[in-house]
């Protein structure tokens, strides 16, 4: 039976969130605590972990953590070590989106950000906690998205970050089972966040490619749910976690739709006319 295949209790478990202050990971910290874990919340503001991790109460930990900054993870991940006696979960969550715009036009500098956060903030969680992890055969969660999978059209940044952070899973799901440590990625669709808000809802390019999408792939989870939905990847050391499942299916078939769904989205006149407005220097 492969590592993956055994159920994890995590009773007694240390978890360390990254972007834990709100949203996705403040509710991930929520869920592994009531399951009887030890849990670190990281954000850039330690004021906004601090006062998470109260609210939640005791064995739980509020901590300042850039993941854009190697010495900042690496502290914090001693931090929880020390208070825990030891780390052996790490969830890759921290993550930023930008309002939509074309890539001919994206400013360097934002474009760029956003993969150094996205992706390489989840390369620097994993070399942080590792070492940790591995000694406990414990397991880590890589926050990716269903943008690893469909068109990134006026996200490009995000979209490529998040099939990066895919490829690492995958990579790292290989490379660790010998030492007992699972893998896993999870796929949101559209989660009631603030930076989802900020990204589409409250942006005008983004609603209006928002209503493009079909009616049953737009439907929100709330961030309590996919909290729910990843603290059961990690007690079943599940690979792969998708919510909403109805983002499933395009999953398994992306090899075969992708190119027509991209043919199509490059014809569309309603496509066409959203890029002409948005692709303004």
């Amino acid at each position: 039976m492969s590592v993956s295949e055994h159920a994890y209790d995590l009773r007694g478990k240390s978890v360390l969130i990254t972007g834990a202050a709100r949203g996705i990971g403040e509710a991930t910290a929520r869920a592994a605590h009531a399951r009887g874990a030890s849990v670190t919340l990281l954000d850039l503001d330690g004021d906004d972990s601090e006062r998470a991790a109260a609210a939640i109460g005791e064995r739980a930990l509020g901590l300042a953590g850039d993941v854009t900054d190697a010495a900042s993870l690496d502290a914090a991940v001693e931090a929880a070590v020390a208070r825990f006696g030891g780390l052996d979960v790490a969830v890759a969550n921290a993550g930023i989106a930008p309002t939509g715009r074309t890539t001919r036009v994206y400013e360097t500098e934002l474009w760029e950000r956003v993969v150094d956060v996205n992706l390489l903030g989840v390369w620097r969680t994993v070399r942080a906690a590792l070492p940790h992890v591995v000694a406990r055969r414990g397991h880590l969660t890589l926050v990716s998205s269903i943008y690893a999978f469909t068109n990134g059209t006026f996200v490009s940044p995000y979209a490529v970050s998040k099939a990066g952070v895919e490829q690492l899973g995958r990579a790292l799901r290989v490379e660790l089972a010998p030492h007992g440590v699972s893998v896993g990625t999870a796929y949101f669709g559209f989660v009631d966040t603030d930076m989802v808000r900020q990204s589409m809802t409250d942006d005008p390019l983004g609603k209006r490619f928002e209503e493009r999408i079909p009616l049953p792939l737009r439907k929100k989870i709330s961030p309590a749910a996919a909290g729910e939905v990843l603290a059961r990847g990690i007690e079943r050391r599940a690979p792969r976690t998708i919510a909403p499942r109805r983002w499933a299916a395009l999953s398994m078939l992306r090899g075969i739709v992708n190119p027509a769904i991209d043919a199509a989205m490059a014809r569309d006149a309603g496509v066409r006319e959203l890029v002409r407005e948005a692709d303004v220097a």
